[in-house]
């Protein structure tokens, strides 16, 4: 099945002061999407998504990693990471859902930066124009809160009514001034122990 793509975008934030002070190192969020026709659109209620998934899913990860990964420079430079699905209001939350949810996807993106982490997620329906928020976390340990990021943007003129937006999300670094703490200094005043 081919991949109805209409448009790729990509977006930069670079941010060089937060709270007043200079970052250390800016912080450098990119997201890449792909806009592209939703397959099941006009089926009613399909069944089985899982043929198509298999088809897609795997052609839409060949497309924006390498997307991504060019744009922040190497695979060891993505610290953090995450993904979204957007799905225009003629669609069910599942199709957007269906194709950031599975292996065929996401291991495209966990192998090629040696991640190890989940990828924290957004599955919605909107219409164009709607915000996209791809929230990340570290790629080899969730426990980090430093890496607890949200990159948001909009698209525009999508999703339109029939369409998908798939993106995904990577950070070179934690946020600028992080003193929150993490999982794992909670766990040891708690007396929790580690699993």
């Amino acid at each position: 099945m081919k991949l109805e793509l209409r448009k790729f975008s990509k977006f930069v934030d670079k941010t060089y002061i937060e709270g007043g002070k200079e970052a250390k190192e800016p912080v450098l969020l990119v997201s890449v999407a792909a806009v592209f026709k939703n397959p099941w659109h006009g089926q009613g209620f399909v069944e089985d998504l899982r043929p198509t998934i298999l088809d897609l899913a795997p052609k839409l990860g060949d497309l924006l990693v390498p997307e991504l990964i060019k744009e922040i420079g190497s695979p060891e430079k993505i610290l953090a990471y995450g993904k979204a699905g957007v799905v225009g209001l003629d669609g069910e939350i599942e199709h957007a859902s269906a194709f950031i949810h599975t292996l065929r996807f996401g291991n495209k993106f966990r192998d090629a930066v040696g991640g190890t982490s989940y990828l924290s997620f957004t599955n919605t329906r909107g219409p164009a124009g709607s915000k996209i928020s791809i929230p990340m976390m570290h790629k080899t340990d969730s426990g980090l809160r430093p890496y607890y990021l949200t990159h948001e943007f909009t698209i525009h003129d999508a999703p339109f009514n029939d369409e998908v937006v798939i993106a995904i999300g990577g950070a070179s670094s934690g946020r600028a001034h992080a003193r929150t703490g993490d999982r794992y200094q909670d766990m040891k005043e708690m007396g929790i122990e580690p699993k």
